[in-house]
């Protein structure tokens, strides 16, 4: 089960560095054409729109790893009844974005585009099933292929929307095709295994909704913490404040591709492993998948310190230099995101994910009270502010619940030699202050690796093994 997960997540690691690297090339093509008030555009539509996106997720990725986990689970009645619920509830919610912009001052073309993003999200909200599937079959080898192929074909509709100067429309509908193309893929790939119908079966829609409404709840309060900030930067600030933070917060969104990965491929096991009654086993994944986020997610925290500005202007271009110091204070948050990862997903496994309601609606109204008060005085620094104090206190308050249900706290063994590993690389960073981009990230993954080697030497080799 582990070389599993294990290489379910090494396929993933693999696939997702390759739609990083075309996601970062469609970041520098966007940014550099659109320039950071035209970014800053950009960056409100998309926000606005996945702000119903995330409102309409009801967590159905996770249910259907759990629904499928199941022993003796109709597989092709779960996933038919549940891409049905998925496809209305999106429909409704995403339909509901285009309406709404209109009460806001934005300009018509921000307007327009929230019309036209909203298709992408809702393909990206049909692709959720698929997801889910391919965890629970430990199958994530088609989502990453499809993941990649959609980012693929998003890229070079980004180059050409900049070659043939389509204008910011140009750039929402490249995104809106490369959801499409995602979908697509997904479909075809799942025909082998299970063929998609619409269907609509009373029990299993109950059982649907009474795993998903904690869920949704929490996404609902999450989603106030997680977007409200850019909601309300692009309310009371410029264009390119919105721009800057928003290239920043998209570096962010592929640094946090990671933690959810594991975690998810991890979920499907964990809930057999209680559903078996085996408290023990559980808690082992749940453990190396702690160590294994710990060891990313420590030397991105500390490397980010010394890097950052170079690395947005490598990645947006010199306008966005000044994204640079947002970027060292976002990756701080990040950072609490790996670390809290797989316990929320724990709490899920044992289905009490609505224990977890009273945090989400606690982080939610003091992230927003903290969004009102800091934006309009510190601008984007008083929005990367409260983002670390709700991602942190979100993690810790997910661990709390997680340890009283699960009884189970993690081993900071790894965690702490992870840690001195990276502080070693940060020195090795001090030293070299005139280094370019491209040879401080080589000389810092050597540096740390290298430590961490001769550190977890025991548990370097399990690793490998697995």
């Amino acid at each position: 089960m582990f070389r599993r997960i294990a290489y379910n997540t090494a396929i993933n690691f693999g696939a997702k560095i390759i739609a990083t690297l075309l996601g970062i090339v469609s970041i520098a093509v966007i940014t550099r054409y659109l320039g950071t008030a035209g970014f800053g555009h950009y960056t409100t539509i998309m926000a606005f729109v996945q702000f119903f996106g995330i409102l309409s997720d009801f967590g159905l990725t996770l249910v259907t790893s759990q629904l499928l986990a199941k022993p003796n689970a109709n597989e092709q009645k779960i996933l038919s009844n549940l891409f049905t619920f998925r496809f209305f509830t999106a429909l409704v919610f995403l339909g509901i974005a285009p309406l709404a912009v209109l009460l806001f001052n934005y300009s018509p073309e921000v307007k327009l585009g929230v019309a036209v993003a909203s298709l992408s999200f809702f393909f990206s909200a049909l692709c959720q099933i698929f997801i889910g599937f391919y965890q629970t079959k430990l199958l994530m080898a088609r989502a990453s292929l499809a993941e990649v192929g959609g980012r693929f074909f998003l890229t070079a509709l980004v180059v050409a929307a900049a070659a043939y100067d389509f204008g910011l429309l140009g750039m929402v509908i490249a995104t809106v095709a490369g959801g499409l193309a995602q979908l697509i893929i997904n479909y075809l790939l799942s025909l082998p295994l299970t063929r998609l119908k619409f269907s609509f079966d009373r029990e299993i829609w109950k059982e649907i909704i009474l795993l998903s409404w904690p869920l949704a709840c929490t996404i609902a309060l999450n989603l106030i913490y997680l977007k409200a900030d850019t909601i309300i930067l692009s309310l009371l600030k410029s264009p390119t404040e919105v721009g800057l933070y928003g290239a920043s917060y998209r570096v962010i969104d592929i640094l946090v591709a990671l933690p959810f990965i594991l975690s998810g491929i991890a979920l499907p096991q964990i809930t057999a492993a209680f559903n078996r009654r085996d408290a023990a086993g559980a808690n082992q994944i749940i453990q190396r998948s702690f160590d294994a986020l710990a060891i990313f997610a420590l030397p991105v925290v500390i490397g980010a310190q010394f890097v950052a500005t170079p690395l947005m202007i490598l990645v947006a271009g010199k306008d966005f230099a000044p994204a640079g110091p947002i970027l060292q204070l976002l990756v701080i948050a990040c950072g609490a995101i790996y670390l809290g990862a797989i316990f929320s997903h724990a709490v899920i496994a044992v289905n009490k994910q609505k224990k977890l309601i009273p945090a989400y609606f606690f982080v939610a109204v003091t992230a927003l009270a903290g969004y009102l008060i800091f934006i309009p005085r510190y601008s984007y620094f008083g929005a990367a502010g409260i983002t670390i104090y709700s991602e942190i206190m979100m993690s810790l308050l997910t661990f709390v619940v997680a340890f009283y249900y699960l009884k189970f706290a993690p081993n900071l063994k790894i965690f702490f030699k992870a840690l001195t590993a990276s502080l070693i690389m940060a020195f090795v960073l001090y030293l070299f202050p005139k280094l370019n981009i491209f040879s401080a990230l080589s000389l810092a993954a050597i540096a740390y690796a290298a430590t961490l080697g001769i550190l977890i030497k025991k548990e370097v080799k399990q690793l490998f093994n697995l």
